[in-house]
């Protein structure tokens, strides 16, 4: 499906995410097939980072050529650099940008739908959003609000507030690159297109249910984002839980935003408020030695929950989720472990294996990702002997990567669409800061880690009597 003819806004277009992905993203698209036939791109910042047009071009095409699965060249490329302008908005004064909106639209012939992405600091919000409605810029328009939506519930509630005052819940897509990833949608092709999975898919069979996203990398330079956010906040309510959603949700009555969203809705309300006793807060060795850092800081890089489920489905099946900086891998890694059958009839060293392992369907988040069913099977031979085996599906030995897409670009060009099935709604983020008050107000205090471990010890007794699918075979 072709988006209608689009005037697309990047404020915030010389900033890092725009370098990184969102210029990069917008020519894999074009390259693709997959912008409009007629469209016009618009940087914006402030008259204080003022760019040529001339200067934006060499802009993109330093960010495309550095950052991109596309490389900006040949007749593609040439006819995505015309389509590039640059304007000027500072909150009372947005002549320029207005004026190069206005004329991309007479380009296009009229009827051209508006997009702006808002790729600023959450400060910046309220005067951006002000500024587009006090212009009229926020007719027949939509708007992508980046994460995080908030830091609390009060504050998700304001800022809900203050895009809501000039945009309509039907224009506002806030985007989470995580969901963008094709392997969420393959949950839900997983579920509900095979009749081998959708009947187990409860408490009656899965035990329990681990959702592992651990990192490399350190904050690297971030110190006034992440002292103020934490692994909590920055990933937990803003990515995991999302996951959460689709994984716990119960079948929509059909494939549409409304329904889906509904059913992701009714999950989070269904979450019981996170019981401090039921978190682990780390912090890694030297995270204090870091510039801008506090030396007395109390800010988590690694978090571990667990969190239930108060509804028929999943009522007493315990989802445990994770997510740190400086650990051994970078994952997105989806485990639901099945309840052992009652009766072991096998001989003694086949059940212990059995009670080491049970059965495990393992879905691996990343692009392009995997899924693998893990059981266990007799060993050839005349004992029974049994050993974990898997049969595993990958998305890179099936499909090819030319139909794939990168988490931003998916995601803006479902805005252009105007679909918002895998966009936050304001009463899905208000709930989840609502579930996490209880932690927010009394967290527990941080344990050290050493840098490239799994967490303090304390994250494995989080789990007891049951273990972190990662590392893998532990």
């Amino acid at each position: 499906m072709m988006p209608d003819d689009h005037v697309i806004v990047l404020f915030g277009a010389t900033g890092d995410l725009a370098q990184r992905k969102l210029l990069p993203g917008l020519f894999h698209l074009a390259r693709a097939g997959l912008l409009p036939q007629h469209y016009r791109i618009i940087g914006s910042s402030p008259k204080a980072y003022a760019m040529p047009e001339d200067a934006f071009r060499k802009h993109a095409r330093d960010a495309v050529d550095k950052f991109g699965l596309a490389k900006p060249s040949g007749d593609a490329w040439s006819e995505f650099e015309s389509a590039l302008t640059f304007g000027t908005a500072d909150p009372g004064d947005a002549d320029d940008l207005l004026a190069k909106v206005e004329t991309a639209e007479k380009e296009l012939g009229g009827g051209a739908r508006r997009l702006y992405h808002l790729a600023v600091p959450p400060t910046a919000f309220a005067s951006m959003v002000g500024m587009l409605g006090d212009t009229g810029l926020s007719e027949n328009a939509r708007v992508i609000v980046e994460k995080p939506f908030g830091t609390d519930l009060a504050s998700a509630r304001a800022l809900n507030a203050t895009i809501h005052a000039v945009f309509d819940e039907s224009q506002i897509f806030r985007i989470d690159h995580f969901l963008g990833k094709e392997s969420v949608d393959n949950v839900l092709a997983l579920r509900f297109a095979n009749g081998l999975f959708e009947p187990i898919w409860n408490r009656d069979h899965v035990e329990h249910v681990i959702i592992d996203v651990p990192e490399t990398i350190s904050i690297e330079g971030r110190a006034e984002f992440f002292e103020k956010t934490g692994a909590f906040r920055d990933m937990i309510v803003t990515h995991v839980l999302q996951v959460v959603g689709f994984i716990a949700m119960e079948p929509p009555t059909s494939f549409t935003a409304k329904h889906l969203r509904d059913e992701k809705a009714k999950v989070f309300d269904a979450i019981k408020p996170i019981d401090p006793a039921n978190v682990v807060r780390g912090q890694y060795e030297g995270y204090r030695d870091s510039p801008g850092i506090d030396p007395k800081s109390d800010t988590e890089t690694l978090i571990a929950v667990k969190i239930e489920i108060d509804n028929w489905r999943w009522a007493g099946v315990p989802f445990f989720l994770r997510s740190g900086k400086c650990m051994p891998e970078r994952r997105n890694v989806v485990t639901l472990s099945f309840r052992r059958p009652t009766v072991q009839m096998f001989p003694t060293e086949a059940k212990q294996r059995a009670q080491d392992r049970g059965n495990e369907l393992v879905i691996d988040c990343d692009d392009p990702g995997w899924i693998a069913a893990r059981f266990l099977a007799k060993e050839p031979g005349p004992e029974m002997r049994l050993s974990p085996t898997e049969m595993l599906f990958k998305y890179e030995t099936s499909f090819h990567e030319m139909h794939e897409l990168e988490g931003y670009e998916r995601l803006i060009l479902e805005a252009m669409l105007g679909d918002q099935t895998l966009f936050t709604r304001a009463d899905g983020i208000e709930r989840l800061w609502e579930v996490a008050t209880p932690l927010l107000e009394n967290p527990p205090p941080v344990e050290l880690y050493k840098p490239g471990s799994w967490g303090p010890d304390s994250v494995n007794e989080l789990v007891r009597p049951h273990h972190w699918y990662l590392p893998d075979g532990k």
